[in-house]
This record gives structure tokens, sequence and C-alpha cells, in this order.
């Protein structure tokens, strides 16, 4: 470990060489939620929901509370994560990190935007704080706010995703970062999270994997689709909520969404009580390039346990 790492970096190291996996559960919008967070700490991985899948901010005080409880009930203060928005646009902003200051998950991981407006908070308690980014210059970014780690969002991740490989995206973020690093984008074996920390990653995040999973927020018919589908059923657009993402195109279609619409580019608003709000992205359904790993809808602890095999055959 570099003597140049802070305290809280080296703290979010161990955190992961702590896990069963070095695994983190995706956050993902309208999928994630208290029950997953739960079921991957047992699994023995970290867990994550965005704060913003809460209807209201009443509604994620109590999500809060459900999460720290159930995941203390058996083992001592197991780190979980909470994800943030922090895009100007996100009016819930200052309540929701109220509330982290209250419940203190060891790990916020910040989207859309920069980390900036929560590290004095986070670090206050001793939490730890990563960013997603999806370029370099983000990243530098990210870096010099003062960040404990940074996740690249690479092409192939699915609710958000960006246009670089993972091979040329670490090796340039690992030119000026030696600090804890993380990979996001069509993680969905053991063999998926060897080749990341070969590359040079220290952790993973594996979304698409966990949506077909019996503790998510997805419904029966989301992953069913996820099921049936693969890499190829896949499209990349901003159209839906101005994010660059990857939505499975049977939902497109069924949604009414046209050929000429997917090459418009939406304003990204994240306004209002986001979960409750009957927008277009309620309705159609993001996978990444690793959807044609889903086979069947499974418990968290199987997947995590799928995984962990496959990981140390290699």
């Amino acid at each position: 470990m570099s003597d140049d790492l802070s305290k809280s970096q080296k703290e979010l190291l161990d955190i992961f060489k702590s896990l069963k996996i070095p695994l983190m559960a995706a956050p993902m919008f309208l999928v994630s939620n208290p029950e997953m967070v739960i079921a991957s700490a047992k699994a023995g991985i970290i867990g994550a929901y965005p704060a913003a899948n809460a209807r209201n901010i009443e509604q994620l005080d109590e999500w809060m509370s459900i999460t720290k409880n159930g995941i203390t009930a058996e083992n001592e203060n197991p780190p979980w994560a909470m994800n943030m928005i922090v895009h100007s646009s996100y009016d819930r902003f200052a309540q929701e990190l109220e509330l982290v200051c209250k419940y203190q998950p060891k790990i916020v991981s910040t989207a859309l935007g920069s980390p900036k407006r929560v590290l004095e908070a986070v670090h206050g308690y001793g939490g730890t704080v990563i960013a997603d980014v999806t370029t370099p210059t983000l990243a530098k970014k990210a870096a010099d706010a003062g960040v404990d780690g940074l996740v690249l969002v690479t092409n192939g991740a699915g609710g958000h995703t960006g246009n670089y490989h993972p091979f040329a995206l670490i090796a340039e973020v690992r030119k000026f970062w030696s600090g804890p690093l993380g990979l996001a984008g069509c993680i969905s074996s053991g063999k998926d999270i060897r080749a990341a920390q070969i590359l040079g990653a220290d952790f993973v995040l594996a979304g698409t994997r966990f949506i077909a999973s019996h503790e998510s927020m997805a419904s029966a018919d989301y992953m069913q689709l996820l099921v049936e589908s693969n890499i190829e059923d896949l499209v990349a657009t901003k159209a839906v909520s101005g994010v660059l993402a990857n939505w499975l195109k049977p939902s497109l279609e069924k949604a009414g969404i046209t050929d000429a619409q997917l090459h418009q580019e939406k304003k990204v608003d994240f306004s209002g009580d986001i979960a409750d709000a009957p927008k277009a992205w309620k309705t159609v359904w993001s996978a990444g390039h690793g959807v044609g790993t889903v086979e069947a809808v499974q418990r968290i602890a199987e997947i995590v346990e799928i995984m962990y095999q496959d990981y140390q055959k290699i």
C-alpha cells in the first residue's frame, strides 16, 4: 500500500480487501433498495442504492433506518453504500445529505456532478467518498476535489454508461491516480473481476447481473426480458433521461420511442421527487453489455456465490 495514500483511501482499500470478492452491487435507479443492500452485506459484498429511489425524503429516512438496522443484525457494522446525485438540478440534495450524516454509510458514491459537495460532511463522520466518472478529465477533477476513490464508468455499463473502453481508460487514469480505483461496465462474472484487477482496478461494480434478483425492485416483466435478451438487444442513447445509457430495445419499442427520437438529446433534469414522477425512464428498462449472462432470476446470495467460485478458479 502506498504511503502517499490518505487514511480514508487506505480504509477504502481495506474495506474491499475484506470482502468475499471485491465487488459492489451497483446502485441502480428504480431497481436497488434496502433489501438488496442487506442481502449483499450478508453475501459478503457491498450493496448500494441511489437515494433518489425513495419516493420522498420521508421514505428515504425509513429506508436508511431499515438498511442500517438490517445489516447490523448479524454482523458488527458491515460497510454499505449510498449513492447521491450531485447534479445542480437535483433539489433534494441538501435533505439527503442530512440523512447521510444521520445514518453514516461507510461509503457515499456520487454521480452526475462534483463529489466536492459531499466531501466535508462525509469525511466529518469518518466516511469515504467515491465518484463515478466517465472520462480522464472528470477523473482529474474528482481527484483534485479530494475524493477517496474513483469509479470508471466505461462503455458497456447500463443505466449510466461511458464512451471509453476499460483497457484504455484505466491506463490513462492510472497515470495520475494511485488511489482506490473501481471499474463499472460489463462486470458479470468472477473472471471479469480478475481481469479488472489485472488491468489495474482495485474493485468493481456490477449492476445488470443483480437486476434479475429476488430482492430487487425490478418488475417480473423486466427480469424476464433480461433473461431473454443479449447484447444485440441494447441501444445506447441520451433520449430517455438526457444521460447516455444502454436501454433494452423491446422496452423502447413498447414505449413508442421511435428511431428518430433515439437520436435526440433530452435535457438532463433531476428536479422533484424523480422516483415518483411519471417520466419516460420508468417505462423503459436499462441493461449493460453483460445482459447475456443473465439466464435466470436468482437470490443475491446465489449470484455472489457463483461469481466467487468463478473468481477462485482464475
